[in-house]
């Protein structure tokens, strides 16, 4: 055999071996387990002083929509201001809508082409916790898939408030109108 074949020969040989747990086995590599005493302190690092964890600053109603006993919470965590009732109608125009419709009554084109159940009017949920809503989305229900990965936190509680804007202007009488509006209703229905 020729001197570079057998070194081609030897090397093709050498290469499982490079690899090989008998060489240098991974359990006798030097390695420090959690809270064992070392050369830098203990195996887990301690966060630096001050440091508060990210979970503690958030209400767990808020992440959750549950009250502490575990029921949904009545009324939700975040007050409802112009700002995020826009925001939670651009989401819910975004997301729900094309089920639930425009004014959440379950009529919409998607609706009206589904054969096995349609969505129901959100103007049925009146009497059920802001909670429950918020954990429908968070959850999903039924044939309604969770949107917890598409809305944040503040956002599924912005289209909170607006499923409960929608479901009041859909019902409110003239008397809770306020007056200066009541004016352009009035006209507008001649």
């Amino acid at each position: 055999m020729r001197p570079l074949a057998r070194t081609a020969l030897l090397a093709a040989a050498a290469v499982p071996l490079l690899g090989c747990p008998t060489l240098d086995p991974m359990w006798r590599q030097p390695k420090q387990q959690a809270y064992e005493p070392g050369p830098r302190g203990t195996g887990m690092a301690r966060p630096p002083e001050g440091t508060v964890p990210y979970r503690s600053l958030v209400e767990p109603a808020l992440l959750t929509g549950l009250a502490p006993d575990g029921t949904p919470l009545r009324a939700g965590p975040v007050k409802p201001t112009a700002e995020l009732l826009a925001r939670g109608r651009a989401r819910f125009d975004i997301y729900c809508a094309a089920c639930h419709g425009l004014l959440g009554d379950g009529e919409s084109q998607v609706a009206l082409n589904m054969s096995l159940r349609r969505p129901p009017s959100l103007h049925d949920f009146r009497d059920v916790a802001d909670g429950w809503i918020y954990q429908v989305i968070t959850n999903g229900f039924g044939l309604m898939p969770s949107y917890a990965t598409e809305l944040g936190v503040e956002e599924r509680w912005a289209v909170v408030a607006y499923v409960r804007a929608l479901q009041l202007s859909q019902a409110a009488s003239m008397d809770q109108v306020p007056p200066d509006a009541r004016g352009e209703l009035e006209g507008g229905a001649r």
